[in-house]
């Protein structure tokens, strides 16, 4: 008899995309092969507690959550004995605390805790099989600064940019300004360095939006990036699937701009009646994107290099800037977590989204597989030849 495959859907958590992350945990909860995987939510509220519980798989018992998580059990996560169990939390007496198990984590959180290596690492230091891209490659994902280092150094067409910390800015504006004149001409995006759902993304045309729209990427985070605009601008993502040693890329998209740039209303409410409720699918968009048969050639396989240049696993969105009269192509940034894991690019090129999801999980047992031969650790009896006085230890 098979037995089925424990999933958490690990999701929420503390990011000003937390709300994102719910409707997009939703959707892979209900579209999950049940009889497969015996699928259950992990919810993580946004001072980091994790719940699971039957409403949480609800997505209208979200309209409040202190409600709803007074009807769902408090967990924390134990590895014993080989196995990832989740325990009740806290504790009571004479009585067992072990929830359930878990054998693959599947995240689904979008932004800072959740996308950039900080849930991935907490996974990691449970021995968790989990999906999608590891710590390092979630950490550099996020970072927009380091990713386009990373993809310069893969000869992968980046735009330019100008690193602001918050501090200089306030410090001394003028000469912050200054130094991001003599390096670009107006107008020129103003971007926060680790966030996405284009929140805090701006456009400056002269110096006075140029400085509202750094202040305003300081209220998100503490480094903000400017680079050049692009003039007739299209924006085009691409998402891949794979690993290090193979790389899928989906239909192309365009999404329809309603301003200068692809901002959280484009992409979450988009017009729709239900308010942004089915995430990234309630967009606007041209689906396959109004493009050439030569650039989607060319994105399709830009993105399957910048993906593989990360180190990615799993599932992730490239974004593209195309300007549309000269036809030049940038990649923009990676999505280690799209929204809605872009289920409906891989639907574009005849994938299900219950046969996207399988795919993901089988990458995730596979590194699994492939990690359990590497060392990580090694029996010594080092600290056996220490004395009071050689605390100091053995370098010299």
């Amino acid at each position: 008899m098979r037995m089925t495959i424990s999933v958490g859907v690990f999701f929420g958590g503390a990011s000003v995309e937390h709300e994102v992350s719910i409707i997009s945990a939703m959707q892979a909860i209900n579209n999950f092969d049940r009889i497969k995987y015996d699928v259950f939510p992990v919810y993580i509220s946004k001072d980091w507690k994790m719940y699971i519980g039957n409403s949480l798989s609800e997505i209208r018992a979200y309209r409040d959550i202190p409600s709803l998580l007074k009807k769902s059990l408090r967990v924390t996560a134990v590895r014993e004995k080989g196995r990832v169990l989740l325990m009740r939390y806290p504790i009571k007496k004479f009585r067992s605390n072990i929830v359930r198990t878990i054998d693959v984590a599947f995240p689904v959180g979008h932004g800072t805790s959740m996308e950039d290596g900080v849930l991935q690492g907490y996974l990691k230091s449970l021995s968790l099989p989990f999906v999608g891209c590891d710590v390092t490659a979630s950490a550099v994902g996020m970072d927009k600064y380091i990713t386009k280092v990373l993809l310069r150094d893969a000869g992968l067409p980046v735009l330019d940019c100008h690193k602001v910390p918050a501090r200089s800015f306030f410090k001394d504006k003028a000469q912050v300004i200054k130094e991001i004149l003599d390096k670009f001409k107006f107008p020129v995006v103003v971007k926060p360095l680790n966030l996405g759902s284009s929140v805090g993304i701006s456009v400056g045309n002269d110096e006075s939006e140029l400085k509202d729209g750094l202040e305003g990427a300081f209220y998100y985070t503490n480094t903000a990036l400017v680079e050049p605009a692009v003039q007739n601008l299209k924006e085009i993502n691409c998402a891949v699937l794979g690993d290090s040693e193979f790389a899928m890329s989906s239909e192309c998209e365009e999404p329809i701009l309603s301003q200068d740039v692809l901002g959280y209303d484009d992409k979450y409410s988009g017009g729709a009646k239900d308010g942004g409720a089915k995430g990234m699918v309630s967009a606007k968009r041209k689906l396959p994107a109004d493009i050439t048969q030569e650039q989607r050639d060319k994105i399709r396989s830009f993105a399957g290099r910048a993906f593989q240049a990360l180190g990615c696993c799993g599932v992730a969105r490239v974004d593209f800037l195309l300007d549309g009269r000269s036809g030049e192509i940038w990649v923009n940034e990676l999505n280690t977590i799209p929204g809605s894991l872009s289920f409906y690019l891989w639907e574009a090129v005849g994938m299900p989204y219950k046969e996207l999801l399988d795919m993901i999980i089988e990458l995730a047992l596979k590194r699994e597989r492939d990690e359990t031969g590497v060392v990580h650790s090694f029996d010594t009896n080092i600290l056996s030849n220490f004395s009071d006085t050689g605390a100091k230890g053995l370098k010299r």
